[in-house]
């Protein structure tokens, strides 16, 4: 690993290194988790600014304390009509915008 003083020069040496090279399965793996973790993170302060508590989150979109809870924690992926109604609850919008896609 590339350090200089303890600060990361390459940190896709730290990723393959901890959860494999791009692409494989144990880097896409971890990758997704992370992706869930921080959408829930998002969620979770999204909700806190509302002033909302766990309970109330999941009585509006019809759900449960602990469903929310795992949401929130990332150990929970919401299925997208769900999360849609999540964000609503939570005065969020969901833009979805388009990506380029080079052609060789």
């Amino acid at each position: 690993m590339k350090t200089n003083n303890h600060k990361i020069v390459d940190y896709d040496v730290v990723l393959d290194a901890k959860f494999g090279k791009e692409g494989t399965t144990s880097r896409i793996d971890a990758e997704e988790k992370a992706f869930a973790f921080y959408t829930g993170q998002i969620l979770e302060q999204a909700r806190k600014d509302t002033g909302m508590t766990q309970s109330e989150l999941a009585e509006k979109v019809g759900s449960n304390k602990s469903y929310i809870s795992r949401v929130e924690t990332g150990r929970t992926e919401p299925r997208v009509s769900t999360f849609y109604r999540i964000a609503s609850a939570l005065g969020l919008s969901v833009a979805l915008n388009p990506i380029k896609i080079a052609t060789a």
